[in-house]
Order: C-alpha cells, then sequence, then structure tokens
C-alpha cells in the first residue's frame, strides 16, 4: 500500500472519531509539502471546519495530535494555519525502497483482457512525399502516449491512416510519368518516397513556371490556374483513378510501394510502429456508404444540387459538407469511412487522434458525427491537439522543398552526438567501433525524441539541433548520462563483490536519500496523471528532476567510497532503483538508455 493511501485512510478514520462523521477518501485532499516548510505531506483541513466547529489551526492540530500518535508512519506534523504538514518516518521510506526494488514493473498498471481497449491514430502521412520535422513530433508523440496509455492498464491498439488517393498523390504521378525517365530507387539510389517527393517538387517547380507563360500572355492568376494543362492532366489522372483504370492504377501501386519501403526503413530507425495500417484508398468509399445510410436515416440531407450535409447548428456549429454534388467525398467523410472500418476490426472503448491544432473544428464535427451515426465513443473521442514545431530558419513548405526531412534531422542528430561525445572527451573503453556506433545513435536519437517531448503538446515549438544534444540542463543526454552512470556504479559494486541483496538497513538515512525514495514513490502518480492528462511532458520532466536528484545525491555523498558497509550497499540499492525508474519513464518516451556513456 502507498503512503498516500495509509494517509488518506487514516485521515479518514480520524476524522470518524474526533467528529463522528464519515468523510469519503476523495475529500481528503493531500500534496506535497512546499520546500520551505518542514514534512512531506500536506493536509488541507478548511474542508473538515464544519465538523470541528473549531478554527483551522486548532482542527489541524487535534488532527495532527491523533494521526501521529495513531499511526507509526508518521513521525512529527506541524501546522501553517489552515494547514498540517506531516513527516513520514525515515524507515517508512527504506521499507519502500525494498518493495520498488522487489516490483518487476513499478508504477505501472497492469493489462488484463477485461482492460479497456483504446485505439491511438498517428503519423498519417502522404505517399507523395518523406516524412518531415512535423511528422517526427506527431510520430513520437503518439507513440509515447500508446505506451503511457497502456502503463495505466489500456489495451492499446496503435494505427495509422496512410493518405494514399487525391490530387496530390496524381502530381507525383504525373510528373514521374512526365519527366522520370524509368527512375527507380534502385536504378538512382535513393529512397522511394525521397524520390517520389522529388516529383512532387518537380511537379510544382513546372506547373509555376506554366502559370507565368500563361500570366505573362495576359491571363490574370485565376485564368492561368483554370486554363493549365498539367493541372487538367493531373485532375484526369484522378478521374481515371477513380475509375480504376489499369494503367494509372498499376503505376500509383508501383510508386506507393516505394514510399511505404521508404517510410518503414523512417520508421524503424525512429523506433516507432503499429498494430494496424488503414488506406484512405480502401476507407473513402465506405465513408460514402455511411454516409448515404446516414442520408437515408434522416441524420443527414440533399440539397438541390446532390450535395449531402449535416446540419449541426442545433450543437452551435454550423453546416458541414459530406458528400460533393458530383458524389465524391471529402475529409470528413473519409474519417468516417475510417473509423465504421475501425469499429467493425476492434471493439473501442476510446479513440484518440494525434492531429495538429489546425485540425480543432475538424474533430469537434467528427465527434458529433459519429454519435449520431451511433458510434459508442464518437461523442468521447479525443482529439490529441498539438502545436506545431519549427525551426529557427522558420516554416517549412513540401511543395517547395523547403522540409527539413526526418532521415536526414536523424542522421544529423547522430552525427552531432558523435561529435559532441568526441569534443567532450567520452570514453567508451572495452567497446567495438558498432558498439560506439549504437551508443551514438542512442543518444543522437534521445536527443531529439527528448526535446520533442518534454515540451507541453499543446505548445508551439521551436526545435534547436544544438541545444537539444547538451549533455547537461533538461536534455535526453544529460538523462542517458545519468542512467549509463547508475549502471557504471552496480557494476563495479558488483565486481568489488558489494552484496546488496539481504544487507542490513540503516538505522537512519540523510534528507537526500529520502528525497530521492520519495520521488521514486511518485512515480505511480506521475504515470497515472500523464495518462489522465494525455501527457508525456509529464513523464519527460518526472525523468529530468529525478536524474537532476540522483546527480546532487551523487556529488554530496559516497557511495563506493563509503566505508560504513550498510550504507555503502543501501546507497547501491538506491543507486539501482533509481536508474530502473529512469530507464522506465524514459521507455514509456519511447527513449533508450545506454548501458555505459
Amino acid at each position: 500500500m502507498n503512503i498516500e493511501t495509509i494517509l488518506t485512510e487514516s485521515i479518514v478514520a480520524a476524522l470518524k472519531e474526533l467528529y463522528g462523521q464519515e468523510v469519503a477518501p476523495e475529500k481528503i485532499q493531500l500534496q506535497k509539502t512546499r520546500k520551505e516548510f518542514e514534512g512531506d505531506f500536506t493536509l488541507v483541513v478548511f474542508p473538515f471546519l464544519q465538523l470541528s466547529r473549531k478554527k483551522p489551526e486548532e482542527t489541524a492540530q487535534e488532527i495532527g495530535a491523533h494521526l501521529a500518535a495513531a499511526q507509526p508512519v508518521i513521525s512529527s506534523f506541524n501546522v501553517v494555519k489552515g494547514f498540517l504538514n506531516l513527516a513520514i518516518a525515515p524507515q517508512y521510506w527504506i521499507d519502500l525502497l525494498e518493495e520498488i526494488d522487489n516490483a518487476n514493473e513499478w508504477g505501472l498498471t497492469p493489462i488484463t483482457e477485461s482492460s479497456p481497449l483504446v485505439m491511438v491514430e498517428y503519423s498519417s502521412p502522404n505517399t507523395n512525399k518523406p516524412l518531415h520535422l512535423g511528422h517526427i513530433r506527431n510520430n513520437l508523440l503518439g507513440y509515447a502516449l500508446s505506451n503511457i496509455l497502456a502503463a495505466n492498464g489500456n489495451r492499446v491498439v496503435k494505427t495509422n491512416i496512410v493518405n494514399d488517393r487525391g490530387i496530390h498523390i496524381c502530381k507525383s504521378m504525373l510528373a514521374w510519368q512526365k519527366w522520370g525517365n524509368g527512375e527507380t530507387p534502385a536504378s538512382s539510389g535513393k529512397k522511394g518516397d525521397h524520390l517520389i517527393g522529388d516529383y512532387y517538387v518537380a511537379f510544382d517547380k513546372h506547373y509555376k513556371a506554366e502559370l507565368s507563360e500563361l500570366m505573362a500572355g495576359g491571363m490574370t492568376k485565376e485564368e492561368a490556374e483554370a486554363a493549365s494543362p498539367l493541372m487538367a492532366e493531373a485532375r484526369e489522372m484522378l478521374v481515371k483513378w477513380e475509375a480504376g483504370d489499369k494503367e494509372v492504377r498499376a503505376l500509383w501501386e508501383t510508386m506507393n510501394g516505394w514510399v511505404y519501403e521508404g517510410f518503414d526503413e523512417t520508421y524503424r530507425k525512429l523506433g516507432v510502429g503499429f498494430d494496424k495500417i488503414y488506406y484512405e484508398s480502401d476507407t473513402y468509399l465506405v465513408g460514402k456508404e455511411t454516409v448515404l445510410e446516414g442520408l437515408e436515416k434522416g441524420v443527414f440531407y440533399r440539397r438541390p444540387d446532390e450535395s449531402v450535409w449535416a446540419d449541426l447548428s442545433g450543437d452551435g456549429l454550423d453546416e458541414k459538407l459530406l458528400l460533393r454534388s458530383d458524389g465524391t467525398s471529402v475529409y470528413m467523410t473519409q474519417d468516417i469511412g475510417t473509423a465504421q472500418l475501425r469499429f467493425r476490426d476492434y471493439p473501442i472503448d476510446k479513440m484518440v487522434y494525434v492531429v495538429g491544432n489546425e485540425q480543432n473544428y475538424h474533430f469537434q464535427v467528427l465527434s458529433l458525427l459519429l454519435d449520431k451515426l451511433g458510434f459508442s465513443w464518437g461523442k468521447g473521442l479525443v482529439h490529441f491537439s498539438y502545436g506545431m514545431v519549427e525551426l529557427p530558419e522558420g516554416k517549412m513548405k513540401s511543395r517547395e522543398g523547403t522540409v527539413v526531412d526526418a532521415d536526414d534531422l536523424m542522421e544529423e542528430m547522430i552525427n552531432t552526438a558523435r561529435e559532441t561525445a568526441e569534443e567532450l572527451g567520452s570514453k567508451l573503453d572495452g567497446l567495438t567501433a558498432e558498439e560506439a556506433a549504437d551508443v551514438n545513435r542512442i543518444i543522437g536519437l534521445g536527443a531529439l525524441k527528448y526535446f520533442m517531448l518534454k515540451v507541453d503538446a499543446r505548445k508551439n515549438m521551436l526545435f534547436n539541433p544544438k541545444e537539444s544534444i547538451d549533455f547537461n540542463g533538461n536534455t535526453g543526454p544529460f538523462i542517458q548520462y545519468t542512467y549509463a552512470r547508475t549502471r557504471s556504479i552496480e557494476r563495479k559494486a558488483a565486481e568489488a563483490g558489494v552484496i546488496v541483496e539481504g544487507a542490513a538497513s540503516p538505522d537512519a538515512i540523510s534528507e537526500k536519500e529520502c528525497s530521492l525514495i520519495r520521488m521514486l514513490n511518485e512515480y505511480p502518480n506521475v504515470v497515472r496523471q500523464a495518462g489522465n492528462d494525455y501527457s508525456p511532458s509529464g513523464i519527460a520532466n518526472y525523468a529530468y528532476e529525478l536524474a537532476k536528484g540522483y546527480n546532487q545525491f551523487y556529488h554530496d555523498f559516497s557511495i563506493l567510497r563509503e566505508e560504513d558497509a550498510t550504507k555503502k550497499a543501501f546507497r547501491i540499492l538506491l543507486t539501482r532503483n533509481v536508474g530502473k525508474v529512469i530507464k522506465s519513464a524514459m521507455n514509456l518516451l519511447g527513449i533508450e538508455v545506454p548501458e555505459r556513456m
């Protein structure tokens, strides 16, 4: 039983004995004691004044005295106005450390067959270009969130919806037909997604040149766009695709295959994955069917031009187009179709969409539409809305080829990790060149991932590669270095024959040691809160605070050189469990930690 539960039950019992009334456990407000006061936990007593009919200080003193007499884990208490500060006996923290050490998955909730099933959608790439910096933030947030939800006892299905159809796909296909000369990933030596992305940029370049020529001949921009032969060809290709033209479909399948191989390589390097992948080319027709069924049931209505709409004015929103007058679908229709397929495949209890904040309104509408169509989880769907990520140079544009490519960025981060380690004189004695390269990979990607995840996801962020790789401060490498330090101490202790298991407990421990165990004690609550708030940054910042606290302890106290054998064994045990929890927290974020740095 954790300390908060022990204290809550003791307070409920004290209130009944002192004032003769039952108080629900959820009414007990326990907080961490602020640093300027003495104690570990603080009870807010104002809600109980109507029971005691006494002043706040008097009530707090009365409750404190009762608790100190009845509960051995409380060593002392003090009162500051209407706040009761409780100090926990050091022996409790010593016993708790052993409990943490014996726990295989400290802080994580086991998953059972009856656990809720949560589906998390993230990534959502287009097959006309490679993954870029924005996709990296999306993938890292989605993957970390999936891990955190699973750590809170949910069955999680990680899913991706690939945007593999539409005019933007046809632009790349047409450009390859016109200017590709049969080029393939094998003949060019390029990853498939990069190759197709080059043709998307090539289309835009030729299209702009064509518009300039038409405008030079006296057309307005709008007239030139309407008259563009290149865009007309792209639209004609889309019509052929929709009609199932064999030649167009064969080219589409070939080029998409190149892209998927490229995507898979990027996902593997980034360390993310999916349990199920859906494709818009499969879902958009299902969406049309579902909308037409909703039309028959009176959920939607048809306008005179044959377009189909949803009237959401009664829900405080506007009217939403679902099928155009020519019967073609819009993005909302596709999302409805994807939801329909997913609901057929899985008994979903909750659906989480990891999509940028520019789509906030879209998901408000989708939630209402799914609810009206009878999806039980529709109204409760979660749009995990996150801010955009930019570089110091500003925003990125796919059409102009100014995006920061995901593969290039990861490679740059790994190279920067290697260069930084060399500058700092980092020693990887005993490691082969291959093992050292893997450590640099772990550090470089850890820097990238942590920098992305430590920021509140709702905020826009500026990604600075050099700042992220710093081995000091609130960075991935700093936390990774702390973990490597704990492992180094464990190895040296084992080599020296120090016995930790079964070692006697010390008679007393320092405040710094108590503080570290208190932080380990907080981990289950941090994981639970991160799950409730959909907040990977909560885990990231906890890992940093724990690493920072351990480093302060490491500099202030002897561990391996401690002469008292009991204290030495205890500090090694503490070190081991700090390392264990750091590794667990970083694993939730999808970040590896090296055994040595």
